[in-house]
């Protein structure tokens, strides 16, 4: 039996949506008719310029609605699209742009040109072709649709083979491209469509970053329903309230800063946001938008997950403990195990490493083999997380394996920051932990040793960060010390520091100090936090 691949659905979507609009971005509106077609023209022009089965085509570009096309499009043809995060600095972009090779490469100059150019001038691969998405000329993304032939390439696609790569934090020092699949993008939001009470005329507003399976499983699951994407380039508070008030959106990954500008510039209800339903209780946020009564709005909207497993794949709306985000029950298309040390299950009310198997377990890394076998030496997925199945099928995340710093909404990991310092002439060694942050819950302290005579700065450490890699992930303080404390092992000992230096509460700040584990095994969550998925 045939499963489904995306380009099916698009194919099916313009005899049964024909009409419905399927996305609005900036003006352009765009029918699921109109899909399908733009879709087949693109696909037979990336099929022209020798895009095949297993390659790669990079979106460097904030959201926008050619990002679906472009999933839709490579999908056709068995390839496969990565949208990267913006954010990033030229450096990271150049390794991206190195390490996944891509065949054709979307840009945009808005914002992003300045750093994109000197990525591009950083990177050593330099095949691709490179087409301009906000651009008119002869090399823009609408150029090259409008060329295409309205018909679609023939091309028998694997389900079971990868279409979306999402590059995962740096647990390592680097990051992996997680090679997600058109099985896996599909089964996901059979979960959506219950949960989220998604159905067709649904609207999402795409405010949260595409580079994100958090925002990207919703904007597959809205297209695989028939419901209607709306784009905006990012969470712009005046945006966001135009768009939900212009297109009715019934739902967005609108977090609590936004909210708060949002309370504040609509004082006066000139933006009518009542289409608009949100789990989050803010003072005056829910005069203006209407109470989520779906499970995840009455229940709960966590769970636990990673971007290697599709997103969410324990949910705590199948069933979870009031107020805990962090756990609840695996969707009825996952198997999740425990396991030690030796891969074997442990039993329940026991702590080991979360496991999962199914069809959304993602395809493993890009161009990653050693860890790819690593990480599946039992046959499932090994997610480098702690947890424990509790004795009612409850699963509960702990914390990662290695620490996790959380800062807003972005994850970081502090062997990839100390791999940026230690490049730093006049730096010995250097480690990394989270202290409290009154807005962003934890902050990155860098505790440094100096080399032998240097006489490095704070300032210099910070700024060298800064042009190297995201700006969120770089130091707010820098502490200096003679020697870093060492294990038993050998390694760095992170709990003195964090005793030292007011650290600790891995991961995100909060998890930690709201977990109160009895003996070795039970746990109870006194707080809620935001649901999660790691990397």
């Amino acid at each position: 039996m045939h499963s489904l691949t995306l380009g099916d659905v698009a194919h099916e979507h313009a005899r049964t949506y024909t009409d419905e609009t399927a996305t609005v971005c900036y003006g352009a509106r765009v029918t699921y008719h109109e899909l399908d077609e733009r879709v087949n023209r693109l696909a037979s022009q990336l099929a022209a310029h020798g895009i095949t089965s297993g390659d790669r085509v990079l979106w460097l570009g904030q959201n926008c609605h050619r990002v679906l096309e472009l999933l839709l499009a490579a999908g056709r043809l068995g390839a496969m699209v990565c949208p990267v995060n913006w954010r990033q600095s030229a450096a990271e972009i150049a390794f991206v742009i190195d390490d996944l090779a891509p065949r054709v490469i979307v840009w945009q100059e808005e914002a992003l040109g300045d750093v994109i150019r000197e990525a591009r001038g950083q990177a050593a691969h330099a095949s691709a072709l490179w087409l301009q998405h906000d651009g008119g000329g002869s090399d823009s993304y609408e150029a090259l649709v409008a060329a295409g032939a309205p018909e679609a390439p023939r091309v028998d696609v694997d389900p079971a083979s990868p279409v979306l790569i999402i590059y995962t934090a740096a647990f390592g020092g680097r990051p992996n491209g997680s090679l997600l699949t058109h099985t896996g993008l599909l089964t996901q939001d059979g979960n959506l469509f219950k949960l989220a009470d998604m159905w067709p005329g649904f609207t999402y507003l795409n405010n949260g970053p595409l580079f994100h399976i958090g925002t990207f499983m919703y904007t597959v699951a809205t297209f695989h329903i028939g419901g209607k994407n709306v784009f905006t380039r990012r969470a712009d508070p005046v945006d966001v309230m135009r768009l939900i008030a212009d297109e009715k959106c019934t739902a967005g990954f609108v977090l609590p800063p936004t909210i708060a500008k949002i309370v504040e510039l609509n004082a006066d209800r000139a933006y009518d946001l009542s289409s608009f339903r949100s789990p989050i209780r803010m003072e005056g946020w829910n005069d203006m938008v209407r109470q989520d009564t779906t499970p995840f709005g009455t229940r709960s909207m966590g769970g636990y997950g990673q971007t290697e497993v599709t997103g969410l794949d324990v949910y705590a709306a199948y069933g979870g403990r009031p107020g805990v985000t962090t756990a609840g029950r695996p969707s009825p298309w996952t198997r999740v195990t425990i396991v030690d040390e030796g891969g074997n299950e442990v039993p329940d009310g026991e702590t080991g490493e979360i496991v999962f198997r199914g069809p959304m377990v993602h395809a493993g890394y890009w161009n990653r083999p050693e860890i790819n076998a690593y990480r599946t030496r039992s046959g499932g997925w090994h997610t480098n997380d702690i947890g424990c199945r509790e004795q009612d099928g409850v699963v509960a995340f702990i914390g990662p394996k290695t620490q996790m710093i959380k800062s807003g909404v972005e994850n970081i990991y502090p062997a990839e920051v100390e791999s940026c310092i230690e490049r730093l002439a006049g730096v010995k060694e250097v480690a990394i932990i989270g202290v409290p942050d009154e807005k962003y819950v934890q902050s990155v302290k860098a505790i440094v040793v100096a080399a032998d005579g240097a006489a490095v700065r704070a300032e210099d450490i910070i700024e060298h960060c800064r042009q190297q890699i995201a700006s969120y992930k770089k130091p707010k303080s820098v502490e200096f010390i003679d020697a870093l404390p060492r294990t038993p092992a050998g390694g760095k000992d992170y709990s003195v520091l964090d005793a030292k230096f007011g650290g600790g509460g891995y991961p995100g700040g909060s998890t930690r100090s709201n977990l109160r584990l009895q003996g070795a095994s039970k746990w109870q969550m006194t707080t809620g936090t935001l649901s999660r998925t790691s990397s």
